[in-house]
């Protein structure tokens, strides 16, 4: 089973620069609804292992990517492609909302 991988303020370009969909998770040990959704974030590195890459940001860990971003509700999930956002959702949603975010992407 895959987990989602740990990004941080120093391997984020290189992680969002992948050659396939890259999910990532801005999220807060604090944040209700963060918790509510690490579940769904976990399910779709398995779901998607091979396909996409999934990741996490703490962003009270990695302050300079989440103000790179201007992230300011959480969790906030944004879609790379080639390094670019393609696609953004703020707050929890249930997982075939993400799944057919990264699908468009796979597409």
């Amino acid at each position: 089973m895959s987990k989602p991988l740990e990004i941080t303020d120093s391997n984020f370009n290189e992680i969002i620069n992948s050659d396939q969909p890259v999910l990532v998770d801005f999220w807060a040990e604090w944040c209700g609804p963060c918790k509510m959704i690490a579940p769904v974030v976990d399910e779709l590195a398995t779901d998607y292992d091979g396909k996409a890459v999934v990741g996490k940001v703490d962003v009270d860990s990695n302050p300079e990517v989440a103000g790179k971003f201007g992230i300011r509700s959480i969790p906030t999930l944004l879609v790379f492609k080639n390094g670019e956002i393609v696609d953004k959702q703020v707050g929890a949603v249930n997982k075939s909302v993400l799944s057919q975010k990264l699908d468009a992407q796979l597409a």
